[in-house]
């Protein structure tokens, strides 16, 4: 069986054999929590930062890489892709497929069901809503939500103070 096989019929109590197996999977030094189901293409493009969070049925098509930087809370069943299929019909049938990368900067949190598409990079701190389709790259320190994801506010509007450190 697969590494990611195993992981995902591995059950709640055997924690430390689910560690071992995403970290011959995944490119990561830190300390991260990553809830079955999971799923990706090749998991060697993955790069995930230190106290990452990914919730129960997250899927990585990672034919380029996706980074994961440090504190990153992802909700359930979000989906990150970096593949990507021409808009030609043409080229589309004759099978080109192309890819992009994706980043997700240091403390940002991605709402449960959010889609993430090729080329896009996620700002540090900010917060995308559950439910969002991010097709453009989004800024530092702010609120996101929506189809398409677009701003809404600073994170720091509603009285929020600035992290000192």
């Amino acid at each position: 069986a697969s590494v990611l096989q195993k992981y995902n019929s591995s059950t709640f109590h055997e924690i430390n054999m689910q560690h071992k197996l995403m970290k011959k999977l995944l490119n990561t030094n830190g300390n991260f929590w990553i809830k079955p189901p999971f799923h990706c293409d090749y998991g060697y493009n993955i790069t995930i930062g230190k106290e990452v969070m990914l919730n129960y049925g997250c899927t990585l098509l990672d034919v380029c890489p996706i980074i994961i930087e440090d504190y990153v809370l992802i909700g359930p069943s979000t989906q990150i892709y970096t593949s990507c299929h021409p808009i030609d019909p043409k080229k589309r049938k004759d099978g080109i497929e192309f890819g992009k990368p994706v980043t997700i900067k240091k403390n940002a949190w991605i709402g449960s069901n959010s889609v993430i598409l090729p080329g896009v990079t996620i700002g540090e701190n900010s917060v995308i809503g559950a439910g969002s389709v991010v097709t453009k790259s989004i800024p530092d320190n702010v609120v996101a939500v929506g189809n398409p994801c677009k701003v809404i506010k600073s994170v720091y509007e509603s009285g929020n103070r600035k992290p000192t450190g």
